[in-house]
């Protein structure tokens, strides 16, 4: 137990176990009702969770996943790293490697966790239509025209969907080609695109 102890509170866990006794205070006191659990709102961290792939999912259930994903790979990092006879400048080094890896695996756990987490928070904010505009798109049709044309667009969590698309003007839009969505026509419910060489320009 003592050894346990040690590691997990010796460099460089004590950063994330510290983290994560936070984490569970957090969680205990929304049990008793002191706290909402939900985590509806936390602000200036949706914007980053949705570009790491883990939006979807409330807040701070996201960020319990990953402190603890984490915290149990840089417990183990830890382990290894203890079992090695090196010097202070090394162990503060290899330290540093273990925690930013811990933090690339915590990731990844919880974006694997949040796709079937996503079905249990049905009221969790959903991609729009208008989460498309600005984001570029594959055409998947003979060609493109101002009445026809589908395309595909990945979404900021990673899903693709087959939408429809529209061009005003006369560029050659073929399958395979990588358009810009810039605006959606609400009443006939598609995309309005353009080709990515005119919006970059000739010189690109």
């Amino acid at each position: 137990m003592g050894e346990f102890t040690g590691t997990a509170f010796g460099y460089p866990t004590v950063f994330l176990s510290v983290l994560l006794l936070v984490v569970v205070l957090y969680w205990l006191l929304a049990v008793v009702g002191v706290l909402d659990g939900d985590g509806a709102e936390v602000g200036g961290f949706e914007g980053v969770l949705a570009g790491l792939g883990v939006d979807g999912v409330p807040v701070t259930v996201v960020l319990s996943l990953l402190t603890a994903f984490s915290w149990f790979a840089c417990l183990g990092g830890s382990v290894l790293l203890n079992g090695f006879d090196l010097s202070s400048p090394l162990t503060i080094v290899l330290g540093l490697v273990v925690l930013l890896l811990a933090l690339v695996v915590g990731v990844f756990a919880t974006r694997l966790l949040a796709w079937p987490l996503r079905k249990l928070f049905p009221n969790a904010p959903q991609a729009s239509r208008n989460d498309f505009i600005g984001r570029p798109c594959v055409v998947r049709t003979g060609t493109v025209t101002h009445d026809f044309g589908q395309a595909e667009v990945t979404a900021v969590d990673g899903s693709s969907a087959l939408v429809q698309v529209r061009q005003a003007g006369q560029d050659v839009l073929t399958a395979g080609s990588t358009a810009l969505i810039f605006d959606y026509d609400v009443e006939g419910e598609f995309f309005w695109v353009v080709p990515v060489d005119s919006v970059l320009g000739p010189n690109h």
